[in-house]
């Protein structure tokens, strides 16, 4: 039976529903998370509108006592920050995560997890609409969530795309160029399968068409999906700097002349922008 914290709670989960599935999800299952762990924390009869400081503070000594990654405790406070602004309570919570105490998020550099798929593996998808996902996602660096929801013929504008917020991580809506013939061919054919809609089958879920992705990723060996978009990003520095990023030529960028460092940066700024990141630090692990 759920709380008088979780119930109270989930009218507002379901009221802002404006942000991408995914989001939505987390949300949901981190505050169900916080609704039990206050509860074995002692925090019995709990009102939503009595969350205070003193909560969050456990909250928080648990997550650190269980050694959980600065990312996950992050991306779990940033749950609880949405939470206490629709309740109008946006002080109790720290806006910096370092005034509470969390570590900064670590990054893996120096690793290139790009991945491409060969013509052999695309024509072994029986499933059009996960083929065709895949397809945008390697064209256009797409996101999973994107590259099904994503509705060609409201997206294509012409000479770029534009993704629409609820389609997004974080609800953050943008726009992607259309540079190539390969693209613009690509984009036909989506619009042509999509009918008007998304990639998303007329009697499917997004849910069911997820599984059915992840089903066709295992079968054809594509053990990182998401490297997809990292060959997008690498690709799309190469056209923009005339020379390969760090992840694939091994060049430590310290050693780049003043020249390429400032052709470089400007490319990353460019390229954090077509992926939807808000900080260039993420796009870095894309590059090197």
């Amino acid at each position: 039976m759920a709380t008088n914290f979780f119930y109270q709670a989930k009218k507002y989960l379901r009221q802002h529903n404006s942000s991408s599935f995914a989001t939505k999800s987390e949300r949901f299952k981190t505050v169900r998370l916080i609704d039990r762990q206050l509860l074995e924390l002692g925090f019995k009869g709990l009102e939503l509108k009595s969350l205070k400081p003193k909560h969050i503070n456990a909250l928080l000594q648990r997550w650190q006592a269980e050694q959980l990654s600065p990312g996950t405790i992050k991306n779990r406070m940033s749950h609880v920050r949405w939470l206490a602004e629709k309740i109008g309570k946006k002080g109790i919570v720290p806006t910096s995560n370092t005034a509470l105490g969390i570590e900064k998020r670590q990054y893996v550099f120096n690793e290139n997890k790009s991945r491409q798929l060969s013509m052999a593996q695309f024509k072994s998808i029986p499933d059009q609409h996960v083929r065709m996902s895949l397809r945008l996602q390697l064209a256009f660096g797409l996101r999973r969530e994107e590259a099904m929801k994503i509705q060609p013929n409201l997206a294509d504008l012409g000479s770029f795309l534009r993704l629409s917020a609820s389609w997004c991580k974080g609800g953050r809506e943008r726009e992607i160029p259309i540079l190539s013939k390969h693209q613009r061919e690509l984009l036909n054919e989506a619009r042509a399968l999509a009918n008007g809609g998304s990639l998303i089958p007329a009697d499917k879920s997004y849910a069911e068409q997820v599984k059915r992705y992840e089903n066709v990723c295992i079968k054809i060996g594509l053990d990182r999906a998401h490297g997809l978009r990292h060959h997008y990003a690498q690709q799309r520095y190469l056209a923009l700097t005339g020379f390969d990023c760090p992840a694939v030529s091994g060049v430590d960028l310290r050693k780049m002349s003043e020249n390429h460092r400032l052709i470089d940066e400007v490319a990353r700024k460019s390229i954090t922008k077509e992926l939807g990141h808000n900080r260039l630090q993420v796009t870095n692990v894309y590059l090197s």
